[in-house]
């Protein structure tokens, strides 16, 4: 947080820069480039912003490829115009942690700023046993992750759940605040239930330091990780162009598989579809690459194949995983390069045998792909095991 999301507000910026240098005619009102920077303009600001704790020789050392960044972002096939059309003002963090102390009584208008603010939360924690870091006069008590990861901590409790019910959390105090996340996530659970909505049981891994077994696993203190197997938010089968490929969760591909041809369930449980010929109808059991670095590697050739076979015959393939946002995007996406050229039209392969695979193409794909599954959210872990199937297949050819 202290330098990935400013690196990436810079990119943004610059971009978006460039977009409008490009389009604005020379206009010098618009765009007028500073000497120093080569990038500052008077009215765009694309300088890099750090926290103060951040070293002068780390931010130089970024500041020296940003212009890189910069370019791949633009090659991706991001849509910047876009961007650029609503984004009044450029991108710039701030930083709040539990000890700032600003704004108290009056938060500035928003029109008196010269930016737009995204403001980064820290939870990392200024007392207990952490690890401390240090820079001159600044400061913290660090917890690695401590904002990363929230099945790991947040208990079931989904951000919808939690604002619904963020005065009852707070006022409920640190005692029993576990306790009355439990019932907040059963509840919610059973109300789904009845309606027939998807409301599975949480898995709950215990902590290896514990004496005795928990009876009610929602119930126990020192929990190493929680899955959650649902989302609260609105799901969708999601159609990538005109390429036959669709995305979505395997709760709605139960609910609607009559409307495709074939269904390829990358869930770690069957679903029941209404196909009734075994090839229309596939189950990969895979798992997050936190569970298992290899589980997606491992199923990509079989997805493949399922795909190709399937294709051929002009048939509409929906992918499907149990959330319809990393597994199922990632699949997606090793079907997307091994068999569709760089216009999204089918080739059976023909063009991936003759190009391979480069990390900036395989970027490239995956921003086509996010434009349609607006709630794609591939994992690094997994996008890694993409690659490296790739990799393997054009060394096959």
């Amino acid at each position: 947080m202290s330098k990935t999301i400013p690196i990436w507000t810079c990119v943004l910026n610059r971009s978006i820069f460039n977009y409008l240098n490009k389009f604005s005619n020379a206009d010098a009102s618009l765009v007028k480039q500073d000497s120093n920077t080569g990038c500052n303009s008077h009215d765009w600001d694309c300088s890099l912003h750090l926290p103060l704790w951040v070293s002068e020789t780390e931010k130089a050392a970024i500041e020296d490829r940003l212009e890189g960044w910069t370019k791949d972002l633009e090659t991706s096939g991001a849509d910047i115009a876009i961007l650029a059309s609503c984004l009044k003002k450029p991108l710039r963090s701030l930083w709040i942690s539990q000890k700032t102390v600003i704004w108290i009584n009056e938060v500035p208008d928003y029109d008196s700023w010269d930016f737009t603010p995204i403001i980064l939360v820290s939870a990392s924690s200024t007392s207990g046993v952490t690890q401390h870091r240090t820079t001159s006069e600044f400061s913290w008590n660090y917890i690695p992750g401590a904002g990363d990861d929230e099945e790991s901590w947040a208990r079931g409790l989904s951000p919808n759940l939690f604002w619904n019910h963020a005065y009852d959390l707070i006022s409920t105090g640190p005692d029993v605040c576990n306790q009355k996340v439990a019932d907040i996530v059963e509840k919610d659970r059973v109300y789904r239930a009845r309606r027939g909505q998807d409301a599975p049981q949480i898995t709950v891994k215990p902590s290896i330091s514990e004496s005795s077994p928990c009876v009610d696993p929602l119930l126990c203190s020192d929990l190493l990780n929680i899955t959650i197997s649902s989302s609260d938010e609105e799901r969708g089968i999601f159609w990538l162009g005109s390429t036959n490929l669709a995305l979505g969760s395997s709760q709605i591909a139960a609910e609607c598989s009559s409307n495709v041809d074939c269904v390829l369930n990358c869930d770690q449980w069957p679903i029941s579809v209404h196909h009734q010929e075994a090839e229309a109808y596939l189950h990969l059991p895979i798992v997050s690459s936190k569970m298992d670095r290899f589980s997606l590697f491992n199923n990509l050739s079989s997805a493949v194949n399922f795909a190709k076979s399937n294709l051929t015959k002009g048939r509409t393939l929906l992918i499907c995983c149990h959330d319809g946002e990393d597994i199922s995007v990632c699949v997606c996406l090793a079907i997307l390069i091994s068999l569709f050229n760089d216009e999204g039209s089918f080739d059976d392969g023909k063009f991936f045998s003759e190009t391979g695979i480069t990390k900036c193409e395989m970027r490239r794909r995956l921003v086509y792909v996010c434009k349609f599954a607006i709630k794609a959210r591939p994992s690094r872990g997994n996008l890694k095991q993409v690659f490296s199937f790739l990799n393997s297949e054009v060394a096959k050819v």
